[in-house]
């Protein structure tokens, strides 16, 4: 495995820190499981792709490329907080 070092601010370090020991990992270990969980563009596109055929073959075929932006536009209102709230 190979070591690597990124130059981060000294608040964001000590925010990494903090996160990691409230999951009881490593900062390294926390990083990792981060960055590996996030997805790429190409892999979210992949993804939105088999939802939305599988949504087209077994829920409702007349699903449109418009009902997906919709659906992602809702979506980031959502994650935003433009609408809804949290719990």
């Amino acid at each position: 495995m190979a070591d690597t070092t990124i130059k981060i601010s000294e608040p964001i370090r000590d925010r990494l820190r903090t996160l990691a020991e409230e999951r009881g990992m490593s900062t390294r270990a926390y990083v990792e499981r981060v960055v590996a969980a996030t997805p790429t563009e190409v892999e979210r596109a992949e993804r939105t792709a088999r939802a939305v055929a599988y949504v087209r073959a077994h829920l409702r075929e007349d699903f449109t490329e418009d009902d997906v932006r919709e659906a992602q536009n809702w979506r980031a209102a959502i994650a935003s907080g433009q609408v809804g709230s949290r719990r």
